[in-house]
């Protein structure tokens, strides 16, 4: 495959619609493949490394995980102003950029380093209670994890520049066989008796290797970067502002979305929170789907602000949360109307009693979060990243006791609606600051067809309801859904936008279209 580059007085990324839709596809892919080979390849490395060493190489990847922190969120603010260069078409401001953001990089990565190094020892033996037998090995694993940490921190900044050019194609060919290693790795090592230690060395290198792949691709892309250059100190102060903000984001939203379980657990014992960690978890994986949307919004809306093109973003962030409520909406209401049956075919039948109503409740709470990545999205596009952090911290204050009343007085439902109150506040904030900010009023929203569509899924959960008790129940779904399509298509849609979706669909099927039938 032939990679376009990008000269130094080149145009912006490609923001076409068919682009944007391509792109998130990719990153949909990008996310699915290497939890599918998760998936089939965990349950063999368990069986080759034992279910103690399992265990131990997971909490060595949660902590390595935990110490990435030290990306300081450097990483996201390559992608936002590269971005942003590219759409003012000022390409000869990327070397300043991402130089700038790697080094800085390198120097709190090696400082993260040396503390993960000096703290193994009371990790290993205070923290993480690991058995004497495995004792020499983890401290080793995870020394030889810290090392790979300064690369594995340099890397996203190294990544972004090509996120930023909405090159997701050259992304996830790289991001998907990286990814997938951690898996395929311990799959290679564990048989060979290279032990917990060979693996993670394995890891190490590969971590190493894959910076550079990064670095050769986006110099090949970019020719512009072979020129080291750094930003001048007056611009470091915004650079580590957004990254600040986006660091502590990080470090809030992991506290308020693993809460609820840590609860449960204390209120309720474990056995409740496994009745209520099954559709967590199922609905916590769905966020994929929005959050692919999501990588791919963020470089788009900083690239049409750093072009000054405010008009075209407020198109493209009101018609990307209609595309969301259009495409999520059904998924939702089908988890809704069918979740004893899901739950029945997935888990048996005590789960279908015992975590029906939080299936419920949390598909709700998904629909609501995959909303309001485009808010978020357009806010860091804008670069206001402060504003959806303070808001985290405003949902923390008022969560946290919310949740703890909410289990005590009404169980596993209770955490349920705290977890959706929660995310509808964030909601709601979010659409208050997009409106307050970037002029996005709820005149438009309406215009766009929202609150309609809105009642149409209301529609669509009621009749799936209605449909599951007929004696030919899934023949009553499949009407159902089939009318939802229709009107959707007829009513939810402009013109303009079903013939992007039809120009869509004749690409992927090899097709040409009119226009370019005729210009052929």
């Amino acid at each position: 495959m032939s990679i376009k580059k990008l000269s130094v007085m080149g145009t912006g990324p490609d923001l076409g619609s068919r682009r944007l839709v391509k792109n998130t596809g990719l990153n949909l892919l990008g996310l699915i493949v290497p939890a599918l080979i998760g998936l089939v390849t965990v349950p063999v490395v368990i069986h080759w490394l034992g279910t103690d060493r399992f265990g131990l190489f997971s909490i060595i990847l949660a902590v390595f995980g935990y110490f990435a922190l030290f990306d300081l969120g450097l990483g996201k603010a390559s992608i936002k102003f590269a971005a942003e260069a590219m759409g003012r078409g000022e390409t000869a401001d990327l070397p300043r950029i991402i130089w700038t953001t790697v080094g800085m990089q390198t120097v709190f990565g090696l400082i993260g380093m040396a503390l993960m190094i000096a703290v193994t020892p009371f990790l290993a033996e205070h923290i993480l209670k690991i058995s004497a037998a495995n004792m020499a090995e983890a401290k080793a694993s995870l020394v030889l994890m810290a090392l790979s940490l300064p690369f594995a921190i340099i890397t996203p900044s190294i990544r972004g520049v090509l996120e930023a050019g909405q090159r997701f194609d050259l992304v996830n060919a790289v991001k998907i066989p990286t990814n997938a290693v951690i898996y395929i790795l311990p799959l290679i090592g564990a048989p060979l008796g290279m032990g917990l230690r060979g693996i993670v060395l394995l890891l190490t290198v590969s971590r190493v290797a894959t910076m550079f792949v990064w670095i050769g691709l986006a110099v090949r892309v970019y020719p512009v970067l072979r020129k080291r250059d750094f930003l001048p100190r007056a611009r470091l102060r915004t650079l580590f502002s957004f990254g600040g903000w986006n660091a502590l984001s990080s470090f809030v939203w992991f506290i308020l979305v693993s809460a609820d379980r840590f609860v449960i657990g204390t209120l309720r014992g474990m056995t409740a929170v496994g009745y209520y960690a099954a559709p967590a978890e199922a609905t916590g994986r769905m966020s994929m789907l929005p959050g692919s949307l999501a990588l791919t919004l963020f470089p788009a809306f900083s690239a049409l602000e750093g072009g000054g093109d405010a008009e075209r973003s407020k198109r493209l962030y009101t018609r990307s949360l209609k595309f969301t409520l259009i495409f999520m909406g059904p998924l939702t209401a089908g988890l809704i109307a069918l979740a004893g049956f899901i739950l029945r075919m997935w888990l048996g039948p005590v789960f279908a009693v015992e975590s029906r109503f939080i299936l419920q409740i949390l598909a709700l709470a998904f629909l609501i979060s995959a909303l309001a990545y485009v808010p978020y999205s357009y806010l860091q596009g804008l670069g206001r990243a402060d504003l959806p952090t303070k808001f985290q911290l405003i949902e923390l204050v008022v969560f946290a006791p919310a949740l703890w009343f909410g289990v005590e007085f009404f169980g596993l439902g209770g955490a349920a609606i705290a977890c959706t109150l929660r995310v509808l506040l964030d909601l709601g904030l979010l659409l208050a600051a997009t409106g307050r900010v970037g002029g996005i009023s709820a005149r438009r929203l309406a215009d766009a067809g929202i609150l309609r569509i809105g009642a149409a899924l209301g529609i669509y959960t009621a009749a799936l309801f209605a449909a599951k008790a007929l004696p030919v129940a899934p023949l009553g779904i499949i009407v159902a859904s089939v009318l939802y399509v229709l009107w959707a298509w007829r009513f939810a849609l402009t013109p303009d936008e079903r013939d992007g979706w039809i120009g869509l669909g004749r690409r992927f099927f090899g097709k040409k279209t009119p226009k370019e039938s005729a210009g052929s």
